[in-house]
């Protein structure tokens, strides 16, 4: 006899995706309709932030539902801990199977995914039925398949041609002169893949259980290599200009500005600027676009795959990235920087017991997602988090959630509110940003607003003090 009916939980993350790049916020020369008709039926909020900007630590994060400085996990050489119960295994024992499709980064510094993608460690996460995949460099920079992507592109006669133009890519340093086309077909790319792996487990999960499927894809990360026939589309895009400046004559260029967002910002931070022209830069945010809109058309029919079987009305869908991309703004590409377009990320959700046609502006953290999949599950709160469950949000029941948020990796910690943002940088440098007057981040008046800086100071150090 099947059990009685709890929600199936479908998440969908895909990797680096920036909080302003869909078009129900905005973005009008970027199509996502799937996205956004899945926010028309749910909550889509506005101040989700990252609790680290970086692959691994955000997704141990996640995982675990605490922050992952407390498991000093600051940067992508790390793994989940062995004594940390993963919220997979917490839904598992609670009866549900669990599936995963795509990316994990749990274990990072280990390379080698398992031919089918259920090498023995997965299954101790509390995955039942899991497709691990390897990242988009973690596949091409290999000189054999480590995962199974891999072993299925060397099937196809694809390995080689693949691996040979991300070697190319590499060596030209994967943004300047690397953001061409993809080798691979349409259908042969990995976002494909994933998302034909995704449906396909849906298509044969039985329903005798609830399940939760996690499915993550390894787009828009860079290289921003999306296949021609979506590529095409974005050519000619009139994509917005990068965020330019600092202290010193700030705001958005559409020009090649020599400064580049090195004014104001500490030595660390500019030693990561890329040097290219307007243009050079538009052609990296059509390349993003088109990736974006092919995780569109998967997500698409990853739910279409479950209307197909009749579980839509039983089904919570999330879909969230792990962190965003700088894509030109100060000068900077990819993340590990504490400024917005790094650190926010998109979050929706919809499904049963989910208000649809509405937009939050209220602060959540990426691991909060952790207890409010739980608590949607029927689940107790398990004690001792550092995740707030914001299923009250998606109810309607309240309209607000955390007072600020924290981010942090080895080079600096941060504490931001709706209006400020206090960054302490691992140089001693402080970063002071007035979000409601510089929504871009060009001016920091830590030196002018002291008494601001002391106040935000003060709860860093409360976010950030784990006893023992």
């Amino acid at each position: 006899m099947a059990e009685s009916k709890r929600p199936n939980l479908l998440f969908i993350m895909d990797d680096q995706h920036r909080h302003d790049y869909l078009s129900a916020a905005g973005a009008s020369f970027l199509n996502t309709p799937n996205l956004d008709l899945l926010a028309s039926r749910g909550v889509r909020f506005t101040q989700c932030i990252t609790n680290a900007p970086v692959c691994a630590p955000a997704r141990i994060g996640l995982a675990s539902g605490y922050q992952p400085a407390r498991l000093g996990c600051l940067d992508n050489n790390c793994y989940l801990p062995r004594h940390i119960t993963p919220y997979y295994a917490r839904l598992r024992d609670a009866g549900y199977r669990v599936g995963c499709a795509g990316k994990l980064d749990l274990a990072k510094p280990d390379p080698y995914n398992g031919r089918r993608g259920d090498r023995p460690r997965v299954f101790g996460w509390g995955f039942t039925q899991p497709v691990e995949c390897e990242g988009k460099m973690h596949a091409g920079m290999a000189d054999e398949p480590r995962g199974p992507y891999g072993f299925w592109l060397e099937e196809q006669g694809l390995f080689e041609a693949f691996r040979a133009d991300y070697a190319d890519r590499g060596a030209r340093g994967w943004i300047e002169g690397a953001s061409h086309d993809s080798v691979l077909p349409t259908e042969a790319f990995e976002d494909v893949y994933i998302g034909r792996r995704a449906a396909e487990w849906i298509d044969e999960v039985p329903d005798d259980y609830p399940w939760h499927l996690f499915v993550s894809f390894v787009g828009p990360h860079d290289p921003f290599d999306p296949p021609t026939e979506y590529a095409d589309r974005y050519r000619d895009a009139n994509v917005p200009p990068a965020v330019r400046g600092g202290r010193v004559g700030g705001g958005r260029d559409d020009g090649d500005s020599e400064d580049h967002g090195r004014a104001g910002k500490p030595d660390w931070v500019n030693a990561r600027r890329r040097d290219l022209s307007a243009e050079e830069i538009a052609v990296t945010r059509r390349q993003y676009s088109a990736a974006i809109e092919l995780i569109d058309d998967q997500v698409g029919w990853i739910i279409e795959s479950v209307e197909r079987r009749g579980m839509g009305e039983d089904t919570v869908v999330v879909f969230a990235s792990d962190h965003g991309e700088m894509l030109g703004d100060h000068g900077l590409y990819t993340k590990s920087v504490p400024y917005e377009a790094a650190l926010r990320v998109p979050l929706i959700a919809a499904g049963p017991g989910i208000p649809g046609g509405r937009t939050s502006d209220a602060l959540v953290e990426l691991i909060d997602v952790n207890p409010t999949l739980c608590a949607l599950a029927g689940l107790p709160a398990q004690e001792g988090l550092d995740a707030i469950d914001f299923s009250p949000l998606l109810a309607g029941e309240r309209t607000t959630h955390r007072e600020e948020a924290a981010s942090a990796l080895r080079e600096f910690r941060l504490v931001r509110t709706a209006e400020r943002k206090l960054v302490a940088h691992h140089t001693g440098e402080v970063e002071l940003f007035d979000l409601e007057s510089d929504p871009d981040e060009l001016e920091n008046v830590a030196d002018e607003r002291p008494e601001e800086v002391a106040a935000l100071r003060r709860r860093l150090r409360r976010r950030f003090h784990f006893p023992p």
